[in-house]
């Protein structure tokens, strides 16, 4: 039998986005019921079907990472977390439309790739079902890995760059000789934020002096971050030493300081800046602490707390550029993906319990 003239006059995409569905379907999820140790309390269990509101849209998820954030909130020490008890775990990640609701008005159609953006708490299950305003439709021509890990890291990389300090990149003089750009310095630098905030630099023409820890395997790490784009990268060893200065050469003291260690990291930061300590103590909410050695100023940054207050228009052009830069080949980081069924595999590397391993992705 044809079908109805009213659904024969509509175009193929119209007519799905009037394909209707009252649920998801049932999925899997990795849930807590009290916080704890993460591999001591996390499991995966099946959960059943959730219904479609009116201009909700249900979503597959593809991929979603295991931050350490995700490890904190399971821990129960995170500032913002589910509540309890059956809370799903993970806060960002990539799914495909599955199904929307009948009323949906948002540009999407099954098949689409969307984030949760801001991120949403509960991204660890196999189907999603959140209001239409949740989503965020992001481009499919980049693996789902970076999708899936675009907002958190990344996003708090070039935040940090632009939001604090006017940096002045480098630029060609009507002589044609290249004017020295500003330079930032960060430690924590072998992290995938530090990664990030390299690359960024790099596009953004200023320089970057990076600090990563004395252990077994530092000048691979060295090495990495240079291909990477890094201009010096030192040990915290060699910054023990009185003239600081000697090690940068050419480079221009530091006009952006990231803090993400304290201890010794900081030493670079107090021995250019005299009375200036960078040894502070993370007991605030703040991810990173941001040193301003123009002005000599100290602020926290927190990235949930600036996607929670006016900035969701700027979180999603920001999240679109940066994966154009990973289109691109100039904003990459290496991860491991794993199916769900070796999730909690995948949980002990993240948790290093296998010694050091790329972020952990699991895909459903």
């Amino acid at each position: 039998m044809a079908p109805p003239l009213s659904r024969r006059l509509l175009p193929p995409t119209l007519r799905a986005l009037r394909r209707c569905y009252s649920a998801s379907p049932a999925s899997k999820a990795v849930i807590y019921d009290e916080h704890g140790a993460p591999d001591q309390v996390l499991r995966v269990a099946d959960v059943p079907p959730v219904e479609l509101g009116e201009r909700d849209v249900c979503v597959r998820m593809l991929a979603a990472p295991i931050n350490p954030s995700d490890i904190n909130r399971v821990e129960g020490v995170y500032p913002v977390r589910p509540p309890l008890p059956a809370a799903v775990g993970g806060y960002e990640g990539v799914g495909q439309v599955h199904a929307l609701g009948p009323a949906v008005t948002a540009p999407l159609a099954p098949g689409d790739w969307v984030i949760p953006s801001p991120p949403s708490f509960g991204t660890w299950q196999t189907y999603i079902v959140k209001h239409q305003s949740v989503w965020h439709k992001v481009r499919t021509d980049v693996p789902m890995e970076y999708a899936a890990t675009v907002t958190v890291n990344p996003l708090t990389a070039l935040r940090m760059l632009q939001d604090f300090v006017k940096l002045n990149p480098v630029l060609l003089s009507s002589f044609t000789h290249w004017i020295a750009s500003d330079a930032i310095v960060q430690n924590g630098a072998t992290s995938i934020v530090g990664q990030c905030v390299v690359q960024l630099a790099k596009v953004h023409g200023i320089h970057t002096i990076n600090i990563i820890r004395d252990r077994p395997g530092s000048e691979e790490a060295k090495d990495k971050l240079k291909q990477l784009g890094a201009d010096e990268v030192f040990t915290e060893s060699q910054l023990d030493i009185r003239n600081v200065k000697s090690l940068l050469g050419a480079l221009p003291e530091p006009a952006l300081g990231f803090n993400c260690v304290g201890g010794n990291a900081a030493s670079l930061a107090r021995r250019h800046h005299g009375d200036i300590w960078w040894n502070v103590q993370e007991t605030c909410d703040c991810s990173y602490f941001i040193f301003h050695f123009k002005d000599i100023s100290l602020q926290g940054f927190w990235l949930q707390k600036w996607m929670n207050s006016d900035k969701a228009d700027d979180c999603r052009t920001t999240i679109d550029y940066l994966l154009g830069l990973v289109h691109e080949g100039k904003l990459k980081y290496e991860m491991e993906v794993s199916p769900l069924i070796d999730f909690s595999l995948a949980l002990e590397k993240a948790l290093g319990k296998h010694g050091s391993h790329p972020k952990q992705v699991i895909r459903f």
